[in-house]
């Protein structure tokens, strides 16, 4: 039986930042307002719809993982 090997942390240095997050985040909430005004979405768009908002729900939790943990 073999034993599960644990990598080291990246260095905080490259971990992204809160901002870098936030405006990540902001990029996502833009492109879903465009698609959000549309009357109709194609299959891809559907697809994109659903993609940017578990992106968007993805670095929301993170951001709130670095604020609990004291990084900006």
């Amino acid at each position: 039986m073999q034993t599960a090997k644990f990598t080291e942390l990246p260095k905080t240095a490259s971990l992204p930042s809160i901002q870098q997050l936030i405006q990540e985040h902001s990029l996502y909430a833009r492109r879903l307002d465009t698609l959000r005004a549309k009357t109709y979405l194609t299959d891809a768009e559907q697809l994109e719809e659903v993609r940017l908002k578990k992106l968007k729900l993805s670095l929301k939790d993170e951001m709130e993982r670095l604020r609990r943990l004291g990084m900006s």
